[in-house]
This record gives structure tokens, sequence and C-alpha cells, in this order.
């Protein structure tokens, strides 16, 4: 595993982080990946720092705070050797928010108690819209007190869209942003957030890296989700784009050396510039050993790099 610098921060993170969302379950009708079985996701997480996996981005959203919950339980004897991000905002799966002060500060203390820990490396505001903001000016300082007090070692902002990432360094000051970036959602390229990331030493945490799976070539459009998977909320002509995907990008990598669908994403992810980590969503133990060998594969070649550039630029991935 090869580590990266997160910015400007004073953490180092593992190329590949471990995305929790889905170790969430479905814990009192929790929207996420569905119901999972929690040794499973005990073995996935030691697994993980077993293999050099230092970097767990998590939620109080997910699972209603049980993804915190595992990540506590699972790694409390190496708090020290891992980097632990968490998010505050969401309320429920309906996206109701808060970002009050006095919200901000009760739920901290709650994804402390969940993650058996007495600080979080790194706490992102949950995709606010960036008015909120704008209107509410005791956000970040209420984030800036909660470092100086030692309950977070940083802070920084989970965006909505890559479109906001760069509003929100510019107008806002961020040190590090995480934002989608996989082969069917290129907009942080596009955009020039990356280039910003590079250049001004901004830390960037791409989300959904496989695509909610679909890039790994295991689903079709017409499987059946759980009642409790957020796939199966998304229309059909959307499923059906993510679910072909892969078969769009497969040759454009031709010194494959036996990498499977999901490596040759998220090295795609690790070969653009300014990125710090990629967070692949990760449910068992077999899903950490295959993507975790990412790092150890290498960036991709500046050829395979934009033939894979041309292939998104010609067809529509957004339904």
């Amino acid at each position: 595993m090869k580590y990266r610098n997160l910015g400007s921060t004073n953490i180092t993170v593992s190329e590949i982080g471990f995305g929790a969302w889905g170790i969430g379950g479905s814990v009192d009708g929790a929207l996420g990946y569905g119901p999972t079985d929690p040794q499973k996701s005990k073995e996935a997480l030691e697994t993980a720092f077993d293999i050099g996996i230092n970097f767990f981005d998590t939620s109080d959203l997910y699972g209603f705070g049980n993804s915190e919950k595992v990540i506590g339980q699972a790694l409390k004897n190496v708090r020290d050797r891992v980097v632990i991000a968490t998010k505050v905002g969401y309320l429920d799966a309906n996206h109701k928010q808060d970002f009050s002060p006095e919200y901000i500060r009760t739920s901290i203390e709650g994804s402390l108690r969940r993650l058996e820990t007495d600080y979080v490396d790194l706490y992102q505001l949950h995709s606010p819209p960036l008015k909120t903001l704008r209107e509410n000016p005791l956000i970040l300082p209420t984030m800036e007190s909660l470092q100086r007090e030692g309950k977070i070692r940083e802070f920084s902002i989970s965006v909505n869209s890559p479109e906001d990432g760069a509003v929100a360094i510019n107008e806002f000051d961020f040190n590090c942003i995480q934002a989608n970036l996989n082969l069917t959602d290129q907009r942080a390229m596009d955009n020039g957030l990356l280039s910003m990331c590079a250049r001004e030493n901004i830390g960037f945490i791409a989300r959904t890296p496989l695509s909610f799976g679909f890039l790994t070539g295991h689903y079709s459009s017409t499987d059946s989700f759980h009642k409790q998977d957020h796939r199966g909320r998304w229309n059909a002509r959307q499923l059906g784009k993510w679910a072909g995907a892969f078969k769009l990008f497969e040759n454009a990598v031709t010194n494959r050396k036996g990498q499977t669908q999901a490596q040759i994403a998220l090295q795609f992810c690790l070969s653009c510039p300014g990125v710090s980590t990629a967070i692949p969503g990760m449910l068992t133990k077999q899903h950490v050993e295959e993507n975790s060998q990412a790092s150890e594969l290498g960036p991709l070649s500046k050829q395979e790099m934009q033939s894979l550039s041309e292939i998104y630029s010609e067809h529509d991935f957004f339904g």
C-alpha cells in the first residue's frame, strides 16, 4: 500500500481508503446497500488495517451511527495507527439537514462515543448547500473551536458536486474536499477542481470511485436490489448507463497485467492529478483484498488516461 499527504494537513492517508457507508447496514431502516453481516464487516475492517489501509471514511448518517459503531469496535485497539474521518449534517435518509453550531457539537459527541475515541482525525460537513455556509457565519468557527479543543484534528467538506468543490475552496478556504470522481463522472477533471487541488496543495478524497459498484462489472440494469439499497431507487435509464459503462472503458487499458475492472477504475482515480485517496465502499474481506491491490499496480499511462477521458467525453453517463 502506498500513501499520500492529505493536502496541506498533517495527515497521511493510504491511496485506497475504506468507504464505510455500506457497513452501516439497514439498522432502523437506514438506506445504504442493504443488510450486512456484522462479523463480515469486522473482518473487512481488520483485513484493511492488516493490508495497510489506514483511512476509514464514515458518517453519523450511515446506518444511523451503526457504521461508526462497527469501526469503533473493530479498530479501537489500533486507534493511534488509523485515520478516521466522519461527517455531520444529515438527520435522516430524506435529506433533512442541520448545520447549526448546537447540532454540530451534539453530533461530534455522539460520533466520538460510537467510534470509541476522544478525537476524530477529519470532521467533514456532509454535503451542505453552499448558501447555508453563507447564511450561517457560525458554522466554520464552530468547527475551528472543536479543532482547538482537540476533538478533531482537521475539518473539511464533502460537497454535493464537483462544481461546489471549487467554490468551497475559493470562498471558504477549505484545505480538503471530498467529491465524486470515477470513470463515469470526470467532472472534477473537466472543471479544473483537481488541477486546483494539485496546484494549491488541497486534499482531495475521491468518492464513488466504483460508481456504486457498477464499474466492477458485477451488476446489470435488471438486477433486483434490496428495498434499503439506494441503487434500487435510481431510474432504469440511469442504472442502464452505469451497468454498461465498464464495457466502454475496458479496452482503453492495454497493459492490464490481470487487473480486474474494479482495480482499473481505482487506478484511474489514483492517476488523476490532485487525488489524495480513493474510498471505494467495501463490505467483505474479498472486496478489501481486491481493491487494495490498485495501489500496488501504479498509475495508468498518459495515453491510457487520454483514452479514458475521450471515451467519457463521447458518452452521456447521466440518466
